[in-house]
């Protein structure tokens, strides 16, 4: 049976959104196309893949395994695209890093040696270096731990040790150092469904502390006096109205470039190299 890809992303999206309607919308096509395309592939499959309801569209049993094949293959159609493009077209390699993390050294290495290549950089929210790296925005991230690795190649490059940000009015500015018995009853801010972030740059706290959704919010409650924040030294180097202070008795957090699991290539492989040469601790982190 000749299957038409089309089909089986226009079957993806009814299955993750769960409505027709809404699955339609999401493909800028109309809802009456979308049935037809679906009742289409049904008939190539030979079997009903869709329960219609009131509700919505329910995954039958069939379905439910079409599912998991149609994942598998919209994957490996994204990849075959994405490899032969790379191999077609000039080189090209896009890095993406975050707030924080200064990559230019590697990046004019890279580019000294590849004059023709196409290199990139891209910054990412906090909570993107992954899904950047498996949705290919980036080749390659250079980010902080803690990353899920499953399905990427990381390698360690330097340690940051974690401060504590505090407004320059706070109690403890001035200190030369606190631990976290001294911050144990402060509100230390919390990000929403990233239990790994929480559980790492809360170091363990149970004190309550706002849920926040961007990282850029932190700073303005720190400064209003509502929060204090555990971060990576350095990171109130752009606000005067915050102090750092070094806190003891916390391992501190790594910077790290990751990669696609399995991804070769000159271009990359150079990448590696330049960073582990150029990417070190900066003045205020303890060497490797």
């Amino acid at each position: 049976m000749d299957l038409d890809l089309r089909l089986v992303r226009y079957f993806a999206e009814v299955a993750r959104e769960g409505h027709f309607g809404r699955a339609a919308a999401a493909l800028h096509i109309t809802q009456p196309s979308l049935s037809r395309q679906i009742r289409a592939l049904e008939q190539r499959a030979g079997a009903r893949l869709f329960d219609r309801t009131p509700q919505g569209a329910r995954l039958t049993a069939a379905g439910e395994v079409f599912l998991t094949h149609a994942t598998a293959l919209l994957t490996a159609a994204a990849v075959a695209v994405a490899d032969t493009r790379a191999a077609a077209s000039p080189a090209r390699l896009t890095v993406g890093y975050l707030h924080g993390v200064i990559v230019t050294p590697a990046m004019a290495e890279l580019r000294r040696q590849h004059p023709d290549a196409e290199v990139r950089t891209l910054h990412l929210a906090w909570n993107e270096p992954r899904p950047a790296l498996l949705d290919r925005r980036v080749d390659a991230v250079v980010c902080r731990l803690p990353l899920v690795t499953e399905g990427l190649d990381v390698t360690v490059l330097y340690p940051e040790p974690r401060v504590l940000l505090i407004p320059a009015s706070h109690r403890l500015a001035g200190k030369e150092s606190v631990t976290l018995d001294d911050i144990a009853d402060e509100p230390l801010p919390r990000m929403a469904t990233d239990p790994a972030w929480n559980e790492f740059w809360r170091a363990g706290s149970t004190a309550t502390g706002p849920l926040l959704t961007s990282l850029e919010d932190k700073a303005e409650l720190i400064a209003a006096g509502e929060v204090v924040a555990i971060v990576p030294a350095g990171s109130a180097s752009y606000r005067p109205d915050l102090t750092e202070i070094p806190l003891h008795g916390v391992e501190p957090t790594h910077v790290v470039l990751a990669t696609r699991a399995g991804d070769r290539g000159l271009l990359l492989n150079d990448l590696r190299k330049a960073v582990r040469a150029h990417l070190t601790a900066p003045p205020h982190a303890p060497a490797t």
